[in-house]
């Protein structure tokens, strides 16, 4: 039970949201290195994955600059908790789209849909510009695809909020 009331106090603490800020920071670099050190290609549902990885980057950020004030941690958990089921549910679609049984029928857009007002694959083509097919599996690692670790990170970072958002809230409930 200790364990979890030292989980409920990590928000208010500036490290684990510089842990959350350098994972995602890794994950973006990584990505990079695959795309210019490896030469591996995104397709849209890569962008798509890297945008969500660039979220929470951006809530580890927030929250190691605002931890102190109950709005900051509150924007931070926001972006924590889209970024990483949205992310986690664009990875389980591009798996599907990999193990498609029939891949005619899956379809993977060439043009990223962000908003008219932010259109990132115009303004930063070299990280948000899709060039690769979705259906490839060019890179593997113990026999998972890219789109297939994507799935165990997101759920990591999914089940990370969760155990946190819980311990808060029985802190605050006194279960």
């Amino acid at each position: 039970m200790q364990l979890f009331s030292q989980i409920a106090e990590w928000p208010t603490k500036r490290w684990p949201w510089a842990l959350l800020f350098i994972s995602a920071l890794i994950l973006e670099l990584t990505a990079l290195y695959f795309q210019y050190g490896m030469g591996l290609e995104p397709c849209i549902m890569c962008i798509y994955q890297r945008n969500a990885v660039f979220g929470l980057l951006f809530a580890g950020l927030f929250g190691m600059l605002l931890y102190k004030a109950w709005f900051g941690r509150l924007l931070a958990f926001g972006l924590w908790a889209v970024s990483a089921i949205w992310g986690l549910l664009i990875a389980i679609e591009h798996v599907d789209i990999q193990t498609a049984a029939n891949p005619f029928f899956t379809v993977c857009e060439i043009v990223p849909n962000f908003p008219s007002w932010l259109p990132l694959h115009e303004w930063i083509p070299q990280v948000f510009a899709a060039t690769g097919d979705c259906g490839d599996i060019d890179w593997s690692f113990m026999d998972m695809s890219m789109p297939q670790w994507m799935i165990v990170i997101f759920a990591v970072y999914t089940a990370l909020l969760a155990t946190t958002l819980v311990a808060r809230l029985a802190r605050f409930k006194n279960i």
